[in-house]
């Protein structure tokens, strides 16, 4: 696969770039709008992957022009931006899926795989593990028939978890996922979220098991 990646952060665009590499994709990078156009004027991608926050002006320019063209490349965006109607329009707007900074690089390659899947006719919008379905987008948890309205950050650790099905968080893995670096919180406040995810999941065979002095894993009875 071949990858366009516009991100002005040069420490995140190197490692997302030596990890696409190493997993045999090529990629190219743009640390802003001008760079991306004249990358994507010159060459067809298979993905795109999209800052917002750029020095030379919004992503979301670049995505409209992107679409306006009639350019059918997926688009990911990563976003720091994390409410519901924040995904909501970057996705009327023509972006394919969107990862919420920081993430690992494992949630941004299944991300990858979900969209390309989803192109070619093979997937669907929404998660599905054992008896449970999570749609990212609207917030939404559907339990065996019964919809939970998910809050922002019950959101992000489910979608977290269930991204990355099998392996293990630490507490403090998820504080740094779940909380700016300007929150003053202890790695109690992932304990009240766990909890919380785990009274919604009740009744269905989708589990958040407690691996001691290890941290927290989501599996599946199925």
């Amino acid at each position: 696969m071949k990858y366009l990646l516009v991100e002005d952060n040069l420490e995140l665009a190197n490692a997302i770039c030596s990890r696409l590499s190493l997993d045999g994709h090529q990629v190219d990078h743009a640390p802003k709008i001008s760079v991306a156009v004249e990358f994507a004027q010159a060459d067809e991608y298979d993905m795109i992957l999209l800052d917002i926050m750029l020095p030379d002006g919004d992503g979301r320019s670049f995505l409209k022009q992107h679409r306006a063209g009639k350019n059918d490349t997926p688009v990911i965006v990563l976003t720091a931006r994390s409410q519901v109607s924040d995904r909501i329009s970057m996705l009327d707007l023509g972006a394919d899926d969107y990862v919420t900074k920081p993430f690992d690089h494992a949630e941004l390659q299944a991300r990858c795989r979900a969209v390309l899947r989803r192109k070619s006719g093979t997937a669907q919008p929404a998660t599905r593990i054992g008896d449970v379905e999570f749609d990212p987008v609207r917030g939404k948890l559907n339990v065996k028939g019964t919809i939970v309205n998910l809050r922002n950050r019950e959101l992000r650790l489910l979608e977290l978890l269930m991204n990355a099905k099998g392996q293990v968080f630490s507490k403090q893995k998820l504080v740094d996922r779940l909380f700016s670096y300007d929150d003053d919180v202890s790695e109690n406040a992932v304990e009240v979220y766990i909890g919380r995810l785990r009274k919604h999941l009740e009744g269905s065979n989708v589990h958040i098991r407690t691996l001691r002095g290890l941290g927290y894993r989501l599996d599946d009875d199925g």
